[in-house]
């Protein structure tokens, strides 16, 4: 079997028709959740693209793997799901985006070649790159944002779009009522059709790379192609640019009483720049129309690729994965971007189609278990036919979940993790680096917010609350709720997750290795282990070097 592990940049979980979105049809995405199983409460292990992808790829908390925002490299060794598909005879291959930076001291520290199979596959994220696209090709006064290659911008130039830099010029900019460049990167340009033959965007352009790629491969293999869209920049080629209108936006998920005294962490994110846009009416107007075009044209595209494993028969042997890395919040409590806990921005959509027939009986339906994103590493080794290793994959597969059954021990809760030192935030809140931290601790009802640096805790009781517009972490009436979250979080907090070089049955082997191995201190006259062990320091001496006295046998006989 193989899989295809499809990523959309910043889907939010309730942005498709299959998840009750009353204006948004997304035939295609409902077509793979028919055909299999729709997750409805998965979480990232951090709100942000970077550090959840990087989740994603290791199936390790970002604590763990340490690359905790954005640009922060993943140290060099991290073992990442291509390295386990790999020991398990599957090919791993990206075709689109990772977010992740190299650790390149880690590599020359050890002397690893860029340009060398290993090296590439260090800087690719363990993957081996089909064509990797980051896809923000932003430049400044002081340069590029993105210091790599760009295939899409070549693939441009080749269609005959100009300049240096046709994904800024073209694929993410108008063109205003005086023929100038309408930029994306401006909210108000979102209403207005980007300046790009639409099968030349970038959704229609990784789709057939996706497509050129599976025509090629041979053994089996998992390609996992992650698109940037529907991220900002907040513009659609037509004729998705105004398939929607005002008429389309469902009303924000806030209240006014989230800006009467709110924490003084929410606080400062209520006081962004990307906050303040998205609470304005007008923002909202022309943005989300255009972020419901772009994730149509994301349905459309899954449509033609459905379409081509169909006429190809590779329905029958390649496993689906519909999945974000998290959501955005368009405005829902005062906010933009991600970057916090509410379930705009930390719940993502999940949807796993299994192609045999051990998975029939749940095709179709829903699972409602608490699931992480870090699930899919331990999903795809098993569906390779590996034994999940532990030690180092810290979540669980969904095999079980696929196949109809009801596991006994599954998770209590979800974790999740922000680290925000490099954020504007960290000096407005007068953090030391150390500091600017924010863990969730999600039961299914009770979400407890915990913030390093002396900030007492949220807690929101979606039961009661679905929109948790009530944070609740200041009520001593909750107090037992917050204690009860609290021992969830210690209880993560002292998880084994370092031991990464050692799995529990290396452990249990090396027990008494040394014993068999000559290795028996402690002894007080040997009695005390098997005779075979001290086997070899038994029996006479064969010279005598002592001049301590000795039996006379054994003088007579040296």
């Amino acid at each position: 079997m193989n899989i295809l592990f499809i990523m959309y940049d910043q889907l939010r979980f309730d942005y498709l028709s299959c998840a009750g979105h009353p204006h948004l049809q997304t035939p295609n995405f409902d077509l793979v959740a028919a055909r299999g199983m729709r997750f409805t409460n998965t979480y990232v292990q951090s709100p942000v693209c970077g550090p959840s992808r990087m989740s994603f790829y290791t199936g390790r908390y970002s604590s763990s793997h340490g690359a905790q925002w954005n640009g922060f490299p993943l140290r060099v060794g991290e073992v990442t799901l291509g390295d386990h598909l790999r020991d398990n005879g599957m090919a791993c291959w990206l075709l689109g985006k990772t977010h992740m930076k190299a650790d390149a001291k880690g590599m020359a520290r050890l002397g690893l070649a860029p340009d060398s199979v290993i090296g590439a596959r260090q800087a690719d994220c363990g993957f081996d790159a089909w064509t990797r696209d980051d896809g923000l090709w932003g430049s400044g006064p002081d340069g590029s944002y993105d210091q790599k290659r760009s295939p899409y911008n070549e693939y441009l130039k080749s269609q005959g779009y100009d300049g240096d830099n046709p994904w800024a010029d073209y694929a993410n900019a108008g063109v205003d009522e005086n023929g100038d460049m309408a930029s994306g990167w401006m909210f108000q340009n979102a209403d207005k059709p980007a300046n790009i033959r639409e099968q030349d965007s970038e959704t229609p352009w990784l789709t057939s790379e996706t497509i050129r790629f599976i025509e090629q491969a041979e053994g089996d293999w998992c390609a996992h192609v992650s698109f940037i869209k529907p991220h900002w920049p907040y513009i659609v080629p037509a004729p998705y640019h105004n398939l929607y209108g005002q008429q389309d936006i469902l009303p924000p998920v806030r209240h006014e009483a989230e800006l009467d005294n709110p924490h003084p962490v929410l606080g400062a994110y209520q006081e962004t720049r990307v906050a303040e846009a998205f609470q304005q009416d007008e923002v909202r107007n022309k943005v989300i129309p255009a972020y419901m075009g772009l994730i149509k044209q994301c349905d459309d595209q899954l449509g033609r690729l459905l379409d081509y494993l169909e006429d190809t028969g590779r329905m029958d042997d390649t496993m689906i994965v519909l999945t974000s890395d998290h959501g955005d919040y368009l405005g829902d409590h005062w906010l933009g971007e991600k970057d916090f806990f509410h379930e705009a921005a930390v719940k993502i959509p999940l949807i796993v189609y299994d192609p045999r027939a051990v998975a029939d009986a749940t095709r179709g339906t829903t699972c409602d278990a608490l699931v992480e994103a870090i699930d899919l590493s331990a999903t795809f080794i098993e569906a390779a036919g590996g034994t999940v290793p532990g030690h180092i994959v810290e979540g669980r597969s969904l095999m079980p979940w696929l196949h109809g059954q009801t596991p006994d021990d599954w998770r209590e809760v979800v974790i999740s993790e922000y680290d925000f030192s490099v954020t504007p935030r960290c000096a407005a809140l007068g953090l030391d680096a150390r500091d600017a931290r924010i863990f969730m601790v999600f039961d299914g009802r009770w979400k407890l917010i915990h913030f390093e640096g002396g900030f007492r805790p949220m807690l929101f009781d979606l039961e009661i609350d679905p929109n948790e517009f009530t944070d609740l972490g200041a009520d001593p009436a909750h107090a037992d709720q917050i204690d009860r979250l609290y021992g969830h979080l210690t209880h993560w907090g002292l998880r084994m997750a370092q031991r990464v070089t050692m799995s529990d049955a290396d452990i249990a082997a090396a027990r008494g290795r040394s014993l068999r191995r000559g290795i028996m201190p402690f002894l007080v006259d040997g009695s005390e282990v098997p005779p075979e062990l001290t086997e070899k320091y038994r029996g006479r001496a064969r010279q005598l070097f002592t001049d301590e006295p000795v039996a006379e046998e054994l003088s007579h006989d040296v």
